[in-house]
């Protein structure tokens, strides 16, 4: 009694290992994935601040380069017209002079209009497609953090699940042959056993959760029941 006491005590301590292992593992894993997802998640974020910054700067280059090319076209063209008119005035050919103001000045709005178009078109084209990838940038940035830490927990919970499954039933198997080892030399539990009708499913598979526990290499040859037992009780009968 006193060994069955100690063989229970032992099973309750190892079973209460094993689950405080298995707590202890998961929430160190989920712990280090939080982590590592926290940082994945940082570095994106400056990689994406940093690409802003330089996406920014050559912006604003080419807005200063277009505006300034456009503002000295402009006064050079207006400055050019007024003098071409005043100077033309003075002179005798005024009507000549009439025309080539008029002329210019038309010419100028024109191509004012359509410098100012094509101005308006490339800003917006680059503000467009900036605005877009800085919103791409956003959304994958989140999308790809929130769907590395579901897939992360999801495979680590998997994972846990399967290898203390497979822990739990070896050590389920290897304390059962013990159990069943140490108690198949007594004759109480030969007589108890004898008197038991297992169905043939249940006693297939008690044969073969010993003989993988106990001998492995070894091909299986324990019958569907237990004829030893009955052939003993009959015997004592």
């Amino acid at each position: 009694m006193r060994n069955k006491k100690k063989h229970h005590y032992g099973d309750s301590s190892v079973h209460y290992l094993s689950i405080y292992l298995s707590i202890y593992l998961s929430v160190c894993l989920s712990v280090c994935l939080s982590i590592s997802v926290c940082s994945l998640s940082i570095s994106l974020s400056i990689y994406l601040s940093i690409s802003v910054c330089l996406y920014l700067s050559i912006y604003l280059s080419i807005y200063l380069s277009i505006y300034l090319s456009i503002y000295l076209s402009i006064t050079v063209c207006s400055y050019l017209s007024i003098y071409l008119f005043i100077y033309l005035t003075q002179s005798v050919h005024i009507y000549l002079s009439i025309y080539l103001s008029i002329y210019l000045f038309i010419y100028l709005t024109q191509s004012v209009h359509i410098y100012l178009s094509i101005y308006l078109s490339i800003y917006l084209f680059i503000y467009l497609t900036q605005s877009v990838h800085i919103y791409l940038s956003i959304y994958l940035s989140i999308y790809l953090s929130i769907y590395l830490f579901i897939y992360l927990t999801q495979s680590v919970h998997i994972y846990l699940s399967i290898y203390l499954f497979i822990y739990l039933t070896q050590s389920v198997h290897i304390y059962l042959s013990i159990y069943l080892s140490q108690f198949r030399t007594s004759d109480t539990f030969q007589h108890t056993f004898a008197h038991l009708s297992l169905p043939p499913s249940l006693s297939l598979s008690l044969s073969l959760s010993l003989s993988y526990s106990l001998s492995p290499p070894l091909p299986l040859s324990l019958p569907l029941s237990p004829p030893s037992l009955s052939h003993s009780h009959n015997n004592d009968t």
